[in-house]
């Protein structure tokens, strides 16, 4: 293909007035949108390019193409000046990079961030030399030798994991597995967060092995938890209670209901020398805040950063009951004016009914909140403004006083 020819790629038709959100910068297309009466879905094969093409012939870009996905199309490249390949990729991982490298001084963040970063089905986290990466779409996983290629060119990592065991592949009717693509391994794999190492497990871990997207929300810990009691719950790998021991509370604990996590928390503990301050506690969350305050436990602060409970728009009433149900529980261990720090993943939790869940359970307990500091995810994951959806993360810390 020549950039210049546009016929090089079959053309995908929208329909009359289908392009305005497009053309206000969202990226994705819907099968419902699509002309098929001048291109036919069915005449497409999962994941080829394409040029998507308004009702008035206008290209509007370069993108791919999915017959079996509600989400039948994604932009990646405005105009056809530029072929899909991996000159293209290229570019636009340095043009993330460059931002990366900017916020950062070690090489330990989401270097591309799907939509945000214009690579829409591509997720790569860093991990000093190694690379995970996710392709969630048909397209991006046509692309990954491309896209390893490019991943090579520049940063030249020792290796490179392909992460793609994530749910939402199903929906582009995608594999799940989670292999090497690159290089090799040579354990331990780290994220170092704020001088603090965190073993991680590129391949049998949680999402792509890390939660970078809480870095800048825990490095808000240290007024809150000098000197305090803390209770990390959904802890995972122990990033919010290691954090918070290593900025000077006196005594953690962890939750986690994975055996794997537990024992990754303890091996953390004793790698960052926190050992003596951090418990780790294999437990289900709402049984072990259940069993606190029978217990008549008490803690400065508690944290919750819960796994998404609204998966889908369809789970959202059963999923805000679980976020005012965890909170509600998490005040009733807290101090007299506690700290209760609370966050959601739920793209379908918007940031007001998050905080309106907090509030309903505090005036069921009595209690008065304010609200200290508003959380979002670390610039890392930038949020793109036509795209709600890459706006995920939200949170909040809160004073809990008592009437």
């Amino acid at each position: 293909m020549t950039p210049s020819d546009e016929t090089a790629y079959p053309a995908l038709y929208l329909k009359r007035g289908e392009d305005t959100r497009l053309r206000a910068g969202h990226l994705w297309v819907f099968s419902n949108e699509v002309d098929v009466k001048r291109s036919p879905l069915t005449g497409f094969e999962a994941g080829a390019p394409c040029v998507i093409v308004d009702a008035g012939d206008k290209p509007l870009g370069i993108g791919y193409v999915n017959p079996n996905s509600l989400i039948c199309a994604r932009l990646v490249h405005r105009g056809i000046a530029h072929a899909l390949d991996r000159s293209l990729i290229v570019h636009k991982l340095n043009v993330a990079l460059a931002l990366r490298t900017h916020l950062y001084t070690e090489p330990y963040y989401r270097l591309v961030f799907g939509e945000a970063d214009g690579l829409p089905g591509l997720t790569v986290d860093r991990y000093g030399d190694v690379l995970v990466a996710q392709t969630t779409t048909a397209g991006m996983e046509r692309m990954k030798d491309e896209i390893a290629a490019a991943l090579l060119k520049v940063i030249k990592p020792t290796a490179i994991v392909w992460k793609n065991d994530a749910g939402i592949r199903a929906l582009e009717q995608l594999p799940d597995y989670a292999d090497l693509g690159y290089g090799e391994l040579t354990p331990p794999v780290l994220a170092i967060e704020s001088g603090l190492e965190f073993e991680i497990d590129p391949i049998g871990g949680q999402k792509t092995g890390w939660f970078y997207d809480q870095r800048a929300n825990r490095d808000l810990l240290g007024p809150y938890v000098r000197g305090a009691r803390v209770l990390d719950m959904f802890s995972y790998l122990g990033g919010w209670g290691l954090r918070a021991a290593a900025a000077g509370a006196k005594e953690v604990v962890c939750v986690d209901a994975s055996a794997a996590a537990v024992a990754a928390i303890g091996r953390n503990a004793q790698r960052n020398r926190l050992g003596e301050r951090v418990t780790a506690v294999r437990a289900d969350a709402f049984d072990y805040l259940k069993a606190q305050r029978e217990a008549r436990e008490r803690y400065d602060v508690v944290i919750l950063d819960p796994p998404a409970f609204i998966k889908r728009k369809k789970d959202f009433a059963e999923g805000r009951l679980a976020y005012r149900r965890i909170n509600e529980m998490a005040m009733q261990i807290l101090a007299k004016d506690g700290i209760l720090i609370t966050c959601s993943c739920s793209y379908h939790m918007a940031r007001a009914t998050l905080l309106e869940a907090v509030q309903q359970g505090a005036r069921h307990l009595d209690r008065h909140v304010q609200v200290l500091a508003q959380l979002q995810q670390a610039p890392d994951h930038p949020v793109h403004p036509a795209i709600p959806e890459t706006d995920y993360l939200k949170g909040f810390i809160c004073r809990v006083t008592s009437a």
